[in-house]
């Protein structure tokens, strides 16, 4: 597995997704123990960047991540989120945006004891909190990193201008952000700055939703709890306008002899040593298909010809004021 910077922080250049693992906006039911022969197998094949958060079921995600990781932390750059959960004195929460320092304070302390860690090495603001300055919530994370809960700090979905001012109060290593085939959105803006900032980008579905697999057609083929299944670029006419980008990742998977999804992530890798897609799924099989992503390499003429078709037509979410991923 080739490995690139992301900020400072030496990564596998193709990370393991867990959010799927424990059935997050997805049908269908979950199996820990496939989950976690995912996860080792991942690690075997040269994966040692890991991604999971404490919304995720919420907690179960990263309580499963930690079975998994047990005896094997050394291997891995453990990165998680906050931000979504706002929790009260009692032990309770509300679904909800909050990075407030004292809300902060409790997720590190429960995702610490979820994972089974003494440090994570990657923390992100899972969202943006519109109550509390950036400047407020990187101060708090930065005073982690001085007391060693924390080793590096990530943003996710954030705009040009609270990267900024969250860079001039400490150094961010990456921002999460969506980023794929279908989903070109942080090339206008967010990857030029990044750059300028010496910030890596990870870039979540990959796969667009494993719509770039090729897989699915219609939302028939979807459990009726699938979180796709209403997703707007999943139905009615976005969905036929949107099969075009998957006839030409097909055409050149042909070409290649290689998968849908293979293809779309050799394409995310092509566009830059400091960029990392951390593609989900709770199956070795496919955990074996996406990282065997690594080893192919496109054409010119084959990235031109991907490059420079039409992102997809929808919103991302049903509910863009909602982002959970």
């Amino acid at each position: 597995m080739k490995h690139i910077s992301l900020g400072e922080l030496d990564v596998s250049r193709i990370g393991l997704g867990c959010m799927s693992m424990t059935g997050v906006y997805t049908g269908g039911g979950t199996d820990d123990a496939e989950s976690i022969r995912t996860i080792h197998r991942a690690l075997d094949l040269g994966v040692t960047l890991v991604d999971t958060a404490e919304v995720y079921g919420p907690y179960k995600n990263e309580e499963l991540v930690g079975r998994a990781l047990a005896g094997r932390r050394d291997q891995v750059v453990l990165a998680t989120k906050f931000g979504y959960l706002s929790h009260g004195s009692d032990g309770q929460y509300i679904r909800q945006f909050d990075s407030s320092p004292a809300n902060i304070r409790i997720c590190v302390e429960g995702s610490l004891r979820r994972l089974g860690t003494d440090h994570i090495d990657l923390y992100y603001q899972h969202r943006m909190d519109p109550h509390t300055p950036v400047e407020d919530v990187v101060g708090t994370m930065s005073e982690l990193v001085t007391e060693g809960k924390i080793r590096h700090i990530g943003l996710s979905e954030s705009t040009p201008d609270v990267i900024r001012r969250a860079q001039a109060v400490h150094p961010i290593t990456a921002l999460q952000s969506e980023y794929s085939l279908w989903s070109r959105e942080p090339e206008k803006e967010i990857l030029p700055l990044l750059r300028e900032l010496g910030i890596g980008f990870v870039a979540y579905s990959p796969l667009g939703r494993g719509f770039l697999t090729g897989t699915i057609r219609s939302t028939d083929q979807m459990d009726s709890d699938d979180f796709r299944a209403k997703n707007p670029r999943f139905t009615g006419d976005n969905l036929k306008r949107n099969l075009s980008i998957v006839d030409e990742v097909e055409t050149i998977a042909h070409d290649v002899g290689a998968t849908p999804a293979q293809v779309a992530i050799a394409w995310l890798l092509a566009q830059g040593n400091d960029l990392a897609p951390i593609p989900g799924t709770k199956r070795v099989t496919r955990a074996e298909e996406n990282i065997a992503a690594d080893a192919i390499t496109l054409t010119p003429t084959q990235l031109k010809s991907l490059s420079s078709l039409s992102p997809a037509t929808g919103d991302r979410y049903a509910n863009m004021q909602n982002l959970t991923a």
